[in-house]
């Protein structure tokens, strides 16, 4: 799309849908964050980035010439989707009982989760101490971009910019 706008919303739409996925999916936490983060502050954050930026991309009028430049990135996509898609070759099928996520992780969590944690919720332990860097970089992240949001609405006096 040419206007940035419309991306934002796309964005923020295709973000929401995300989100009902992952509620359909029974992960209600991730579904939580993509709607807050996703659909929300990031939508936020970009239309306040829109306002100190141009609306509408400027076309270039000068000539139609074939640039092989302009196939890069599409190269780059259809490479990572490749690998992607092999990668996923040997996961196991979703729901699978046999699954090693199933076999071996889940009963370690529900046997040792509340013991190692002091939490007898297993998704907060899971979330609050095994993965607790992972929590962290999210926090960092959006730190970050709170940050950037607030470099970007700043108020210069004397029209300094």
């Amino acid at each position: 799309m040419r206007d940035l706008f419309n991306s934002i919303i796309l964005l923020g739409a295709y973000s929401l849908i995300m989100a009902i996925e992952w509620t359909v999916l029974n992960a209600v936490d991730v579904a939580f964050t993509e709607a807050s983060v996703g659909a929300g502050i990031t939508t936020v954050i970009l239309m306040a980035a829109l306002s100190r930026v141009k609306r509408d991309e400027k076309i270039n009028i000068h000539g139609s010439r074939f640039q092989f430049s302009r196939f890069i990135p599409l190269l780059v996509v259809f490479f990572t989707m490749i690998l992607l898609i092999y990668g996923t070759m040997d996961m196991p099928f979703y729901g699978d009982p046999n699954a090693p996520s199933q076999t071996y992780l889940a009963p370690d969590y529900i046997e040792r989760s509340e013991h190692e944690t002091g939490s007898p919720n297993i998704v907060t332990a899971i979330l609050a101490s095994y993965r607790g860097y992972d929590t962290l970089g999210e926090t960092t992240v959006i730190f970050t971009a709170g940050v950037c949001l607030i470099l970007l609405l700043r108020v210069f006096k004397n029209n300094e910019r």
